[in-house]
């Protein structure tokens, strides 16, 4: 499982660093490719648009892969091993203390009450 995540997690970086790559290398809308190699290298290799498409195309694939990996990253670290929040977990762990019925009163369910101090602290809070 941990080979599995580490494959996953240097996947992630290379599709990172293909956008970042690939972003920088991709001009605004008005120039294209050819522009920055000279005049005639516009139609070398991809085209006059051909590179667009293909630049682009790379960066979508790119991206895909990296957001994939993102999300297969996040279920392996959550393992599916706690479906609860954290704050569930926390009220089972100390339950609230209820306030016991005063002579003639009522008492009101579910009121949390602050814990007495301990009789040594109370003897010697007189004492003094």
């Amino acid at each position: 499982m941990q080979f599995f995540a580490n494959l996953v997690l240097v996947v992630q970086l290379l599709s990172a660093i293909a956008i970042i790559g690939l972003v920088l290398v991709q001009q605004g809308k008005g120039a294209d490719m050819g522009a920055s190699f000279g005049s005639g290298a516009s139609g070398s290799l991809f085209g006059a648009t051909g590179s667009a498409n293909f630049l682009s195309r790379s960066t979508a694939i790119a991206a895909t892969l990296f957001f994939g990996c993102t999300l297969g990253l996040a279920f392996l670290s959550n393992g599916g091993v706690n479906t609860s929040s954290g704050s569930d977990t926390a009220l089972e762990r100390a339950p609230a203390a209820v306030a016991p019925a005063a002579s003639g009163a009522a008492a009101i369910p579910g009121a949390i009450v602050a814990p007495a101090a301990p009789a040594s602290a109370a003897a010697s809070a007189a004492a003094n």
